[in-house]
């Protein structure tokens, strides 16, 4: 255990914000009756290792305890919203224990193989991720930069996202073999073909694109961006507290009997079945894809687009020419 225990309710006496620089791994703040919680851990672009989460779960369970937020903001500081799960930085910390808050699987750090990643990733990614999909409260995403694996989880359990014109998602974890991220919501944000050719081709989808498929809302220019969520948490705040979290339960039961969360779990095994062929036929049970190999692979797929991008943008600049 780590010694911090599950809050039982706000704590009265605590600020309403925090300082960017306090080293806190999440930033919370109450503006009237909207609670904006900021990932903070800019440097590493906000990748999420278990304090991360653990402090992102204080936050949204403080924020649902609090009578007077109606909407809860979830953003990310710095450049980037998250670059997704800690797989390398030097606080990575997926080795401690921490106390279970989201289920009921032992202590991952007292077991060994599949036994241990399959209880912590049923704690600190399905399960995390489930419940705060339940937070009774309007949470709105707001995007910018990038939005990668992990980072792409926590946009989907929020009801609704956000995004600058900056922003892309990607969920690049075929590459180590793996069947997409362990919160699978893919074929419900978005339509099933779209789904497989973001999942087979690990390119990243621009916020346009994203609007396009569903995924996203609504998009801002980046300067824009936070006086827009702002305005948008402020409307949806206006109506009754009840009404929401009965009407955000309603849409939530919805996905549910459309498959959602039966799926999740088909799928989670999937997942976790390719995290141990990888440990008996490969380097290890990422498939060799430590943080570089990702990077590198995100980098030369890009480039691959972004020539490819331009070669048809060149070809249709001569048709219109010739046919002018």
């Amino acid at each position: 255990m780590d010694g911090s225990p599950t809050p039982d309710a706000p704590d009265s006496g605590a600020p309403d914000s925090q300082a960017p620089d306090s080293g806190a791994p999440v930033l919370y703040e109450r503006r009237g009756p909207v609670a904006y919680v900021t990932m903070n851990r800019p440097r590493y672009r906000n990748a999420q290792n278990s304090a991360m989460t653990y402090a992102l779960d204080d936050a949204f369970y403080r924020a649902a305890g609090d009578p007077e937020v109606k909407v809860v903001v979830l953003a990310g500081a710095g450049e980037h919203f998250s670059a997704g799960h800690d797989i390398g930085t030097p606080d990575r910390d997926a080795h401690l224990p921490f106390e279970r808050r989201a289920g009921l699987w032992w202590d991952h750090s007292q077991r060994s193989g599949a036994e241990s990643r399959f209880a912590r990733e049923s704690e600190v990614y399905l399960g995390m991720c489930r419940r705060w999909r339940e937070l009774p409260k309007p949470v709105i995403a707001s995007v910018h930069g990038a939005c990668v694996a992990g980072g792409l989880m926590l946009a989907w359990v929020c009801d609704l996202i956000v995004a600058s014109e900056d922003a892309f998602f990607a969920d690049p974890v075929v590459r180590m073999g793996i069947p997409g991220v362990e919160y699978f919501a893919h074929p419900w944000a978005m339509p099933p073909r779209i789904a497989k050719e973001f999942l087979y081709t690990g390119d990243r989808m621009s916020a346009r694109r994203a609007y396009e498929v569903g995924m996203v809302n609504r998009v801002f220019e980046r300067e824009a961006l936070a006086e827009a969520t702002d305005r948008l948490a402020l409307r949806i705040a206006e109506m009754p507290g009840f009404g929401l979290a009965l009407t955000k339960r309603a849409v939530n039961q919805a996905e549910d009997l459309q498959g959602l969360h039966t799926g999740m779990d088909s799928v989670f095994g999937l997942h976790h079945l390719a995290h141990s062929h990888n440990a008996e036929t490969v380097a290890d049970s990422l498939g060799g894809m430590d943080l570089s190999a990702m990077k590198g692979a995100a980098t030369k797929g890009a480039a691959t687009k972004g020539a490819a991008t331009k070669g048809a943008a060149m070809k249709h600049a001569v048709t219109t020419e010739a046919n002018s």
